[in-house]
């Protein structure tokens, strides 16, 4: 059990606060027939939904309610953001480095106040990175969308797990806490920036049954060319045994195997 959390200043939370609402707002922009009170909501949602799951699931009182500011900056960059939108897209790699490091400001704090309440490291881990993502997770359930984080392409879960596991391991070795909250906020931001720029993404969940048919269909398509020009190129299976080519390896006609092309 920790003896303290990971902490920071007022003006650094409702900065982090006011990132994700704008981020919120801005992600709303393309929705027609929001009124003010919508924008208000998913401003909210986006903003302190996941410290409030946080809360929630650590069954103490959502530190959103403890003072005023935390939803009066939510609505407020909300608004701003459905105001000028076009202004904020201007800068967009201002607002997804403000964004990256939110999310791992939010995991650190996360990740902190569950261990601080006596909880083992595997379900701390899970609380921070709820902490982290879970804005984006209640915004796309209220718009009633396909939530963003379960699909290829998005790299925030990975980044805030990525910080959170740094945290974790420096804490076990007995680093400070706010040395290694700083150093998950940096870890974060940089994974989740390198994502954007490369465009980094988990691969998409494959069935076996769907590898099958996939194998199925590489070998109908030799046996068609096969017909056609009376040549066989084996395709890539997935493994070769020692008396099969390398895939540089060139046949007859000069042609590669059809798993190297």
């Amino acid at each position: 059990m920790l003896d303290e959390t990971f902490s920071l200043p007022l003006w650094a939370e409702l900065t982090a606060v006011g990132v994700g609402s704008l981020q919120g707002a801005l992600f709303a922009a393309g929705f027609k027939r929001l009124d003010l009170l919508g924008v208000a909501i998913l401003g909210i949602a986006s903003g302190i939904g996941g410290g409030f799951l946080r809360d929630i699931l650590l069954s103490t009182t959502p530190a959103a309610f403890s003072i005023n500011w935390y939803l009066l900056t939510a609505t407020l960059a909300a608004f701003v953001g459905m105001l000028v939108p076009r202004l904020f897209r201007k800068v967009d790699p201002v607002v997804s480095l403000l964004d990256a490091v939110s999310i791992g400001m939010f995991g650190a704090i996360g990740a902190t106040k569950a261990l601080s309440l006596g909880l083992p490291v595997v379900p701390a881990l899970f609380i921070g990175t709820v902490s982290a993502v879970g804005g984006g997770v209640l915004r796309d359930m209220i718009l009633n969308i396909p939530i963003a984080l379960m699909h290829v392409g998005s790299f925030y879960a990975v980044a805030s797990m990525g910080g959170i596991v740094v945290l974790l391991i420096m804490l076990q070795f007995g680093a400070p806490v706010l040395i290694a909250g700083i150093v998950c906020v940096v870890v974060t931001t940089l994974l989740r920036l390198l994502a954007v720029r490369f465009g980094w993404s988990l691969p998409e969940q494959r069935a076996l049954s769907r590898i099958q048919l996939r194998r199925q269909r590489q070998v109908e398509a030799v046996i068609d060319e096969a017909l056609q020009t009376g040549v066989i190129v084996l395709p890539d299976l997935g493994g070769q045994s020692e008396d099969e080519p390398d895939d540089d390896t060139e046949f007859g006609d000069g042609r590669q195997p059809a798993g190297s092309r």
